[in-house]
């Protein structure tokens, strides 16, 4: 009785640990990442200001982030998922001050599911990651989940090199159990350190568009050679 009772107090002080560590690294990527987020804000056709008239389905509003090519510390360029800006007349950011400005749309492509959008005023650029993210890795992710502004929610990779899920024409997801919502579209996924590892586009589900614990984010390596291959057109 004695060894089970220790067994099961040692069991639990590892786990309290572990969380006080990865609740510590949580709050670090907070601080890391979440001046470079913004909230998306689309005006969709037939209205005349954003977060109204999105297609059913999809959220009025969504996600983007500052990042640079030459991970330059500021930028004026901001990635966020295509689908979050297609048919949108007017596009606005609103960063973590609350300040809003409307944006030019310079890149958007559908196969890959990215959009590239310029600000006038410079944010801080996020970080690529500098090494590999792994099978288990805890992962955060900044959103706009339901457009009531800027979330934290975290989990773990749940699966690498996804491909062939129907989303995309051209696909490469890290899979994660982190919480996604409506509204998450476009937002940074970030490893321990802050530092970019995807970007937050899709939902796994067949019966609403809500949180199931099975949500993909672009790879940061197929945005990467999205960015490279318009490397003229964003300097």
């Amino acid at each position: 009785m004695v060894n089970k009772t220790f067994k099961s107090v040692l069991c639990l002080a590892i786990f309290l640990i572990n969380f006080s560590t990865f609740a510590h690294d949580a709050s670090r990527i907070w601080e890391q990442a979440h001046k470079s987020t913004l909230v998306v804000l689309p005006t969709w056709p037939g209205y005349n200001k954003p977060g109204f008239g999105a297609p059913a389905g999809t959220a009025p509003a969504g996600t983007g982030f500052y990042m640079s090519l030459d991970q330059k510390k500021m930028t004026n360029y901001i990635l966020t998922a295509a689908h979050v800006i297609k048919n949108a007349k007017i596009v606005e950011i609103k960063d973590y001050n609350n300040k809003s400005e409307q944006v030019d749309v310079i890149l958007t492509d559908f196969k890959t599911d990215i959009a590239i959008l310029k600000s006038k005023t410079k944010g801080q650029s996020i970080q690529v990651a500098s090494k590999k993210i792994k099978y288990g890795n805890e992962v955060c992710l900044i959103g706009n989940s339901f457009g009531i502004g800027q979330s934290l929610s975290c989990g773990i990779v749940s699966g690498l090199d996804r491909t062939k899920l129907g989303f995309n024409p051209i696909e490469d997801f890290i899979q994660t159990d982190a919480s996604v919502n409506p509204g998450a579209s476009g937002a940074p996924l970030l490893n321990k350190d802050g530092e970019l590892v995807g970007m937050v586009d899709a939902i796994y589900t067949k019966e609403a568009d809500i949180d199931a614990g099975v949500n993909f984010a672009i790879d940061i390596k197929l945005i990467q050679k999205f960015l490279n291959k318009y490397s003229s057109q964003i300097k």
